[in-house]
């Protein structure tokens, strides 16, 4: 699956705001987000009130890259709009720095992995099988697994598994986003093809009972659709998708887990 690169920048302005100031402070940048959330070069924006400080804010801001910050957003037409409302608190501003994303990432254990919630490589094995058994059985795509390795399906679990939080055993055995590249090239997939292809994967979910929450099965469409879409492309004719790009990590986007009585 193919990754971009960005060059994001992460902006974090920190206000020290009187207490009597602070409702219409949080006021006029409730305001101010909407020309904010109107740039396209805007990725997320948070403002975070301390605890333990009363008056201290944190801005949080990431841009699409710390030009477009400077040369696109500030001399563009939301810009104006934005500035008239927090003008008042400039003045508030103890420090503003741009800061770098590093590799150290990742989500603590409160939240549980897509892997873990579908219920792990047993759960993922069980899919797999079940899919290609429609797969294999199917007059459409049938014909492009005519000679698949009978250890396919388990190779797409482990797949999978990575995916979506589990142990790295598709890169440490299998080699990785290139190798699974490969298996794309040149196939010509049609978009029928693909359609066919995602059908019977959420069949093969309802047969072998993945959890059924929305939360859950939204996640995991959006990774198939991503998934084969890209696939899709990388297989037609003269297309040069790159050979090297790390695995992709998909969690549970928009919908956090599903907590039952909520």
């Amino acid at each position: 699956m193919i990754t971009r690169a960005v060059a994001m920048i992460v902006e974090y302005i920190r206000y020290r705001v009187p207490a009597d100031r602070a409702a219409e402070f949080e006021a006029a940048y409730g305001r101010a987000a909407v020309p904010l959330a109107a740039a396209p070069e805007c990725v997320d924006y948070e403002l975070a009130r301390c605890v333990d400080e009363l008056g201290v804010y944190i801005l949080r801001i990431t841009w699409t890259s710390a030009e477009d910050h400077r040369d696109g957003f500030r001399r563009g037409e939301h810009f104006a709009a934005f500035f008239a409302e927090i003008k008042p608190y400039v003045e508030r501003i103890e420090e503003m720095r741009h800061y770098e994303r590093t590799a150290v990432v990742g989500s603590g254990s409160s939240v549980p992995t897509l892997y873990a919630w579908a219920g792990g490589a047993e759960a993922l094995a069980r899919l797999t099988e079940a899919f290609y058994a429609k797969v294999l059985a199917d007059d459409l795509i049938g014909p492009l697994f005519a000679h698949m390795d009978p250890g396919h399906p388990r190779y797409v679990a482990l797949w999978l598994g990575e995916v979506f939080g589990g142990p790295s055993a598709y890169s440490e055995t299998r080699g990785g986003y290139h190798h699974m590249l490969t298996q794309h090239l040149g196939k010509a997939i049609t978009e029928p093809q693909r359609r066919r292809w995602v059908a019977l994967l959420m069949d093969a979910a309802d047969d072998v009972e993945l959890p059924d929450d929305p939360e859950f099965r939204a996640a995991f469409a959006s990774y198939i659709e991503w998934g084969t879409r890209l696939a899709l492309g990388n297989s037609q004719p003269g297309a040069r998708p790159p050979l090297s790009a790390p695995m992709p990590h998909w969690g549970w986007g928009v919908a956090p887990p599903y907590v039952p009585g909520t």
